[in-house]
């Protein structure tokens, strides 16, 4: 018995991730980190999504084959489009790991229908948007689903409260990243390359341009700060640029605020900064920007939004402060520039806690043991 856990310990699995959504964020580059490194292990993947989904144009840059689906809506076209992709990859597939709401519903409904062709899901939730204690629901996660994976502590318990789930079907895996890219670098050669000022202190916030990551209420934390030495760089782009674009004119912080846009390598950004600040409000999971800026060795102000609380321990790892309060974040920025002992002993406990916690290794490891268990 012992021989034949080993051999199926080390199976090479055919492992079929499902994405309805076309937007892009942390989420889809989980998908792609994980596949990427679960490849590299000998794994096979295959990513089920819409044509128009950003996703699918950036898998392939990741080495991961793509199957355009039509899955970006809960309708009966979709469902049979699901369906027929299953039923004709049957005898290939080993796991099903879906992502969102959508994809998780039609496959779930497809599995149903298939009776004893059905595949073993496991569903991965990234966000801390509330699950509704419906019917509905607690099927989808409590029956449709042989293991429920989220992205932090703090959402697993949300979903085994809420939805009344046993425990041991709810398994938090942190969003590994890679400590070997996300390390300290030159700040004086990395704001050089990037056309920012040496001699300025600079803020910054890595993030989709989204209402809940909480940009407006950093913009005005820098009006609040009102200090000539301050700039701040948002690095990504998303529904709320004009918004923001407007509010950074009404504050009068043309000439302090840069706005980077997309960037593919996020590294140097990270590395010129001084402090970096995630205000969200909603709907985080565990931000990779925060492990990331942690990796790289900052002091982080973020929210206990989702898991935050999981990698943010208050004075030790970084600074949490209350969500949409511009005052209490304005304080915290200030505080770590004014203690600059304080702030580097911050941003090399972030670092170390990253190594240990959140690196990519520790992430496939723990899902690869997951696909495995449900698979077998």
């Amino acid at each position: 018995m012992a021989h034949y856990n080993t051999l199926l310990s080390h199976r090479s699995l055919h492992i079929v991730h499902t994405e309805s959504s076309c937007g892009w964020g942390g989420q889809e580059i989980r998908i792609l980190e994980e596949s990427r490194g679960l490849i590299e292990r000998g794994h096979r993947i295959t990513l089920l999504c819409p044509s128009e989904s950003t996703i699918f144009v950036r898998a392939r840059d990741w080495g991961i084959k793509t199957v355009a689906l039509p899955i970006k809506e809960k309708r009966w076209e979709n469902f049979k489009a699901m369906r027929a992709w299953i039923l004709a990859n049957r005898e290939e597939i080993d796991i099903i790991n879906t992502h969102s709401s959508t994809d998780s519903w039609l496959v779930a409904l497809a599995n149903l229908s298939l009776r004893y062709k059905a595949v073993p899901v496991v569903r991965t939730r990234h966000i801390s948007a509330p699950v509704a204690n419906s019917f509905a629901n607690r099927w989808l996660y409590g029956k449709a689903a042989e293991h429920i994976v989220t992205t932090g502590e703090g959402l697993r318990h949300e979903l085994i409260d809420s939805l009344g789930l046993r425990p041991e079907r709810v398994q938090s895996v942190f969003t590994g990243i890679n400590t070997k890219r996300f390390e300290p670098g030159d700040k004086v050669a990395a704001r050089t390359q990037l056309g920012l000022d040496v001699n300025a202190t600079w803020i910054g916030i890595i993030a989709t341009l989204r209402s809940w990551k909480g940009h407006k209420y950093l913009l005005k934390a820098i009006a609040e700060l009102n200090d000539p030495r301050i700039r701040l760089v948002i690095v990504g782009d998303g529904p709320q640029r004009d918004k923001l674009n407007r509010l950074t004119v009404e504050l009068g912080l043309t000439r302090v605020v840069r706005f980077a846009g997309q960037q593919r390598d996020v590294v140097p950004w990270l590395q010129a900064l001084d402090v970096f600040a995630l205000p969200s409000f909603a709907n985080e999971g565990v931000s990779q920007a925060v492990m990331q800026a942690m990796a790289t060795g900052l002091p982080v102000i973020t929210t206990p939004i989702g898991s935050s609380a999981d990698v943010i321990k208050p004075g030790l790892t970084g600074v949490l402060v209350t969500p949409k309060d511009s005052k209490s974040l304005a304080q915290a920025i200030r505080h770590l520039l004014d203690t600059p002992q304080e702030a580097n002993k911050i941003g090399a406990a972030a670092r170390a806690f990253a190594l240990e916690n959140c690196g990519i290794e520790r992430m496939l490891t723990r899902m690869e043991a997951v696909f495995q268990r449900c698979a077998g």
